[in-house]
Order: C-alpha cells, then sequence, then structure tokens
C-alpha cells in the first residue's frame, strides 16, 4: 500500500486552500467594480439575509475575530454601506445594519455568485453537493 499522506495534491488542507484561494480570485474583479474587498462583500452577503445583527454574532458567522472585524466595518460604513449602533436594550452590544446604499448594492451583487459558477463550469446541483460536503467538513474542524 502506498503512503500518500505527505503527498501535497492528497492534502485536504491544501485543495481547499488552493480552491478557496483562485475563488476569491475569480470575485476580484466584480467587487472591484464595486469598490469591495471579498471580505466586505461577506459582510454584505450577512446582512443582505438579515439585517441588524450584534457585531459578535457577526463574527461567528465568518469565522472572524474583533481584531478583524472592526476596522473593515470601520471601512464599511465610511462607505455609508453599514451603520452601526450601540444596542438600546444591552448597550454592550453594537449592533450593524445596512444603510439604503448598502440595500441597494444587493441588487449589483446579485449576479456575482451565479457568472461565478458559469465561468468555472461546475454545474448547480454539483457545487450544491459540494457545499454541502464542505460545510460537513467546516463542523468537523471547527
Amino acid at each position: 500500500m502506498k503512503d500518500d499522506s505527505l503527498i501535497l495534491e492528497r492534502q485536504l488542507s491544501f485543495i481547499l486552500y488552493v480552491c478557496s484561494k483562485e475563488t476569491i480570485r475569480r470575485y476580484q474583479s466584480y467587487l472591484e467594480e464595486l469598490n469591495l474587498t471579498y471580505t466586505q462583500y461577506l459582510v454584505l452577503l450577512v446582512l443582505w439575509n438579515g439585517d441588524n445583527i450584534p457585531v459578535n454574532e457577526l463574527g461567528k458567522r465568518l469565522y472572524l475575530d474583533s481584531g478583524t472585524l472592526t476596522p473593515m466595518l470601520k471601512k464599511l460604513e465610511t462607505k455609508n454601506l453599514i451603520k452601526r449602533v450601540r444596542d438600546t436594550i444591552d448597550g454592550r452590544n453594537v449592533l450593524v445594519s445596512l444603510t439604503d446604499r448598502g440595500r441597494a448594492m444587493r441588487e449589483q451583487a446579485k449576479d456575482i455568485p451565479g457568472t461565478i459558477f458559469d465561468e468555472t463550469g461546475i454545474p448547480e446541483d454539483v457545487a450544491s453537493e459540494m457545499i454541502d460536503k464542505l460545510n460537513d467538513i467546516l463542523l468537523k474542524v471547527k
């Protein structure tokens, strides 16, 4: 039996890393048109599907610590895409919500994921299966 545990192309971590890097690279030209980085886009994806979220919940959903998330939120706020307000019920929480401009950007971005899949030639059903399998892996590694 061949021991391939130390072969680069057989490393799950390597394949996930390269696929992620190359997929994010494909997004760049579309996101540049919106003046967004990929991580800023991820923040907006969360907010487009449920507004007025506590910062700590946003961090959990995106797997980002506050040291990474806070400066990004400040940039999105400067771009007038989000606003942060202290929760009136629990002043320890800061809530993040979309501005009108941030909500309107959803329409500009709505075709990006489909375009990326079209470019890669990955059929929608295969992509859906892959997402399910990768979510299973994520549950096991986190």
